[in-house]
């Protein structure tokens, strides 16, 4: 009789599980351990980065009082936290070169730190800004940021930024690494290569960047070398705009978080030479009111990472 009610009570579960997801079959699980001490989190999880190198988590949050970055071990485990200047972190992103990792932080803080990208060392220590801090930029000069929302680094050191997050620029910048400009593309509008908040950036193995231009509720595509505009995807986000793009470790999905519908959706990578319109594979629908923001991918493991406004929490899933 007993274990008749623990299966009983284990279908459930895993018809609760399931539910939560279209498709065939599952992708990704729920790591329910993940981290070993939730009550950690005390601010509100803006962003996520993985540094698949060291096995490390950084988390970016905010609120008054709080840590505003805390770092955790891949297995969920609390290492350290860190708060000197960082205002309101809303972008976070981890560049391992072979002497070493760095942090890059974008701070849309309207204080004296804000309005910068910010590179700091494994423990803190501010290595690097980008911007005036506390100074709203205008799009006339490329350095002079508002409200940059997201920074992807490649190994060479060339820095793609996407700025901002709602303030005057509405623009995608590649930097060279040591900091020149090599393009700048995007001005506020609709059209192609225009941008309605730029919300994140990343690039993949064929030379592509690939911009959540959330406001315009699509994904937009360009030429690294060049910044020339490749496509764009429109058709999978009428219900919501795109909040984050991050590829899985094999580069055949992207990871799309929606923030208002509570949503993240695993898109299938269109091939070379293509860039096609969108196709959904699966998608996750979290629990209410949990807002999903921003996302990153381990590129050993292939864990994704989901950083929460609303729950206040990140959550790891692990592939299947």
């Amino acid at each position: 009789e007993f274990n008749y009610y623990i299966f009983i009570l284990y279908s459930q579960v895993l018809k609760a599980e399931y539910s939560s997801w279209k498709g065939e079959q599952q992708m990704y699980k729920l790591d329910i351990g993940w981290p070993k001490t939730p009550e950690h989190f005390t601010g509100q999880t803006f962003c996520v980065a993985v540094d698949s190198v060291h096995g490390l988590v950084y988390v970016g949050q905010r609120g008054d009082n709080v840590p505003k970055v805390l770092v955790f071990s891949e297995e969920g485990y609390f290492l350290h936290s860190w708060n000197d200047t960082v205002e309101m972190p809303h972008g976070i992103f981890v560049w391992n070169t072979a002497t070493g990792s760095s942090v890059w932080i974008t701070d849309v803080g309207t204080g004296k730190y804000g309005h910068t990208v910010k590179q700091y060392s494994p423990l803190g220590k501010l290595m690097q800004v980008l911007g005036t801090p506390g100074n709203a930029g205008s799009s006339l000069i490329p350095l002079q940021f508002d409200q940059p929302a997201e920074i992807f680094v490649e190994e060479t050191g060339e820095i793609y930024v996407v700025d901002g997050d709602g303030g005057m620029n509405n623009r995608l910048l590649k930097l060279s690494d040591d900091y020149k400009e090599i393009w700048l593309t995007g001005i506020n509008g609709s059209g192609i290569g225009q941008f309605r908040i730029p919300h994140s950036v990343t690039v993949d193995a064929f030379g592509r960047v690939w911009v959540a231009d959330r406001d315009n509720k699509r994904i937009q595509v360009f030429d690294k070398v060049t910044g020339e505009w490749l496509g764009s995807w429109s058709g999978c986000f009428s219900e919501d705009g795109p909040y984050s793009v991050r590829f899985t470790a094999d580069y055949k999905y992207l990871i799309v978080a929606q923030l208002n519908i509570n949503r993240l959706a695993i898109l299938a990578a269109p091939p070379v030479g293509s860039i096609g319109d969108c196709a959904i594979v699966q998608s996750v629908q979290l629990a209410d009111e949990t807002k999903p923001h921003l996302v990153d991918v381990d590129m050993k493991s292939g864990a994704v990472y989901v950083a929460e406004i609303g729950a206040q929490q990140v959550q790891k899933y692990i592939p299947l």
